[in-house]
């Protein structure tokens, strides 16, 4: 059972690469289910049932991730070739297609790319290719730093998960008033209740922004408060997520113990902000998880 898993997980990895290094060829589902060797009569259900999106979809996202990286390059071609290379007849379907989904006109993102509408929209490419990845963490992934006090504005999120996206556009409409942009501001999740408690209404978040800034005292919905510093075990994580839980449990389970450390009365938290390593593209996300110790 489990080779047969397997197989069928490389399967689908192929179609992935395939598909990721052939965006200026025809991906029709012949072509693509040929690659997997599925069936084309099943396999676009299989997909969809595998990563939640259709061929289609998948290919579409891809060729305008791959137009977005191109207008970012001020250095690039046209947008009327970047269009044409993204499968668009005209520069204006490409364009209407591209505000859709950013919220920005091609030549304002070229101009100033907003990259948290960027990392939404092509979310799906990453939950596609990490249903895929199975992770193992080991002790060289974590290092134990002594971490600096961290201000911050928190916005509170209590109930059901399900209501969490609500909260996380409040969350970016309010940072973006403030002018606390990602590129300069990290943002902070820190986890004071399971990812899935037995009760739902019992799920416990705060999303935060590293600021000084004061926060007004009749503001509704931010406070100001401070991450403790202190010496943190860091497991970074591999490629932007929202499901840091398998690195929380490898945390829990496995590190801990072994390592002989003591956790310290904070929660697990992460920080999550865009990377400013020379000759990394803006915006690569670093995700890092902090087990705070005492």
């Amino acid at each position: 059972m489990k080779a047969a898993l397997q197989n069928y997980q490389a399967r689908m990895q192929r179609v992935l690469d395939y598909i990721d290094q052939h965006l200026d060829e025809d991906l029709d589902l012949e072509t693509v289910s040929r690659i997997a060797a599925f069936s084309k009569f099943h396999f676009h259900r299989q997909f969809r049932a595998t990563f939640e999106l259709s061929v289609h979809r998948y290919v579409q996202l891809a060729r305008m991730k791959r137009a977005s990286h191109r207008l970012a390059d001020m250095d690039a071609e046209s947008v009327t070739d970047i269009a044409m290379d993204a499968g668009y007849e005209a520069p204006d379907a490409f364009a209407r297609a591209f505000r859709q989904r950013l919220g920005q006109s091609p030549s304002s993102f070229r101009k100033s790319p907003d990259w948290v509408p960027w990392l939404a929209a092509f979310g799906p490419l990453d939950n596609a290719r990490s249903k895929l990845m199975q992770i193992i963490f080991t002790d060289d992934d974590v290092e134990i730093r002594d971490v600096p006090p961290t201000p911050v504005a928190i916005m509170e999120h209590r109930g059901d998960r399900a209501t969490l996206d609500d909260t996380i556009q409040r969350f970016i409409a309010w940072r973006k008033a403030a002018g606390l942009s990602p590129e300069t501001s990290a943002t902070y999740s820190i986890f004071r209740s399971e990812r899935s408690p037995a009760n739902p209404a019992d799920y416990s978040m705060d999303l935060c922004v590293g600021t000084d800034q004061p926060v007004a005292d009749d503001d509704a919905q931010m406070k100001a408060g401070v991450i403790p510093g202190g010496r943190c075990a860091v497991l970074r994580y591999p490629g932007n997520t929202h499901n840091l839980e398998p690195a929380a449990l490898y945390l829990y389970r496995e590190w801990l113990p072994a390592s002989g450390e003591e956790a310290r009365d904070f929660p697990i938290y992460c920080r999550r902000r865009l990377s400013l390593i020379p000759g990394m593209p803006a915006h690569e996300v670093a995700v890092e998880l902090f087990l705070p110790l005492k």
